[in-house]
Formats: C-alpha cells, sequence, structure tokens
C-alpha cells in the first residue's frame, strides 16, 4: 500500500510540473519545475526498484539525471545574472 501512495505521488509531481510547463506557469528552468520533477521521477525510480522492474529503473533514473542537467543549467545562469 505504501509503495502505491509513493508511485502515485510521485506520478502526480511529475505529471503537474509538466502541466504548469506546458501551461506557461513555469518554465524549465524554474526552481518549483525542476523540485517537482527531480523528486518525483526519484519516488518513482524508488517504486521501480522496489518492484524490480528494470525498465522502469532506468527511465525514471535517467528522467531524474536530466532534471540535475536543468538545475545544473539554473545554477549557472543565476551566477551569470547576478
Amino acid at each position: 500500500m505504501l509503495l502505491q501512495v509513493i508511485s502515485v505521488l510521485g506520478a502526480l509531481m511529475v505529471l503537474s510540473a509538466y502541466g504548469l510547463i506546458q501551461g506557461g506557469v513555469w518554465r524549465e528552468l524554474d526552481a518549483g519545475y525542476l523540485a517537482l520533477n527531480n523528486v518525483g521521477s526519484l519516488l518513482l525510480g524508488i517504486v521501480a526498484i522496489e518492484d524490480e522492474r528494470a525498465g522502469f529503473i532506468f527511465l525514471e533514473f535517467a528522467w531524474a539525471g536530466l532534471g540535475l542537467v536543468g538545475v545544473a543549467r539554473a545554477v549557472k545562469a543565476r551566477r551569470t545574472a547576478s
């Protein structure tokens, strides 16, 4: 039951982040988007590990890794802006 709650929470986080970007509320380097996307992906990755789903493990941790590229870009953009 706990894994189901974690997976639904992770999915809602990723989908909310994507929806807010598509709706123009956030941009790709906004902290809220990056946080929801990365934390949601990590939660889904943890559930995939527990369920031993190799494809989903790869997908979710690759997604989180790509999200960290966005975090690095955001940090760099903020440093050059100040």
